[in-house]
């Protein structure tokens, strides 16, 4: 039986089927980790509810619980609330930029409400260049945009807030 600290610890090394230099705890898409008896139950919130590798992560998840000694694992999808950008960890937002993903600004601290206001440029992750240009609304994924930067020419994405 896995303690619910040894879980966390175990997710940590599941990556993001779609970018595998961050797992699925920094990108916030695992929420809870409870210990129910001889198993766990752990909550998921997909980037969106379309989301293409819901499936795969759910099976990764278990997959990896259980290679860590885990009994019955089940995973539990929370739809409400929806998961949000500002659940992504500062580490993995590095991680995202020097992947060639540029990732969303934070929320203000405490959960206050923000209004934001959409840079028309974002800086290229590859060569730090502000001349930026959108290509498409939608990158690989639905929640991500397509950019491509001036200067370097390198195509990126950037992760939309949400």
């Amino acid at each position: 039986m896995l303690t619910e600290a040894q879980a966390w610890q175990a997710l940590d090394a599941v990556e993001d089927p779609e970018i595998p230099v961050v797992s699925v705890t920094e990108l916030g898409i695992v929420r809870e980790v409870v210990a129910e008896g001889d198993g766990l139950r752990v909550v998921v919130t997909p980037t969106y509810s379309g989301c293409p590798a819901t499936e795969l992560i759910a099976e990764s998840i278990v997959d990896a619980l259980k290679a860590a000694g885990a009994g019955a694992v089940t995973v539990e999808t929370r739809l409400s609330p929806a998961w949000s950008t500002d659940w992504i960890a500062e580490g993995a937002r590095e991680k995202l930029r020097a992947y060639g993903i540029v990732p969303p600004q934070t929320a203000a601290p405490g959960g206050a409400q923000v209004v934001r206001f959409m840079s028309r440029t974002l800086a290229c992750p590859r060569c730090g260049s502000m001349r930026t240009t959108r290509l498409s609304e939608f990158g690989s994924t639905a929640c991500k945009s397509l950019y491509r930067c001036e200067d370097c020419r390198e195509p990126f994405e950037y992760f939309k807030p949400i």
